[in-house]
């Protein structure tokens, strides 16, 4: 049964850092691109990160650019998403999302086949 369980989410003050993962089971974990994708309160949900099935490929939405990191372990069919200088802007649910294609193209809701739970992240003073 294919599964996403996200984690890592929690309550950080602004400027702060927060490492989410996504474990994923019953899919040949190689063969697919995987999104962050979140959603803030009253707003649509956006692609934050991609990377590619093999890893070699990356893409940030601007606004994360330079602040989060995408990374992925093949081996134990993992992806991490380090988030550093936090700001109030970040806070949303932020979904694992796994694409319908082994590379990384512009987010759509469209290349999307499955979803994860989701974890809160809250970034408050």
């Amino acid at each position: 049964q294919l599964q996403l369980v996200e984690s890592g989410g929690g309550l950080v003050q602004p400027g702060g850092s927060l490492r989410l993962a996504c474990a994923a089971s019953g899919f040949t974990f190689d063969w697919h691109a995987i999104y962050w994708v979140r959603q803030a309160p009253g707003k649509e949900r956006e692609g934050v990160s991609c990377i590619s099935g093999s890893g070699k490929g990356t893409d940030y939405e601007d606004s994360v650019n330079g602040r989060f990191t995408i990374s992925r372990d093949n081996a134990k069919n993992t992806v991490f998403l380090q988030m550093n200088s936090l700001k109030f802007e970040d806070t949303g649910v932020y979904y694992c999302a796994r694409s319908r294609h082994s590379y990384c193209t512009r987010y759509t809701s469209g290349n999307i086949d499955s979803w994860g739970q989701g974890t809160q992240v809250t970034i408050s003073s």
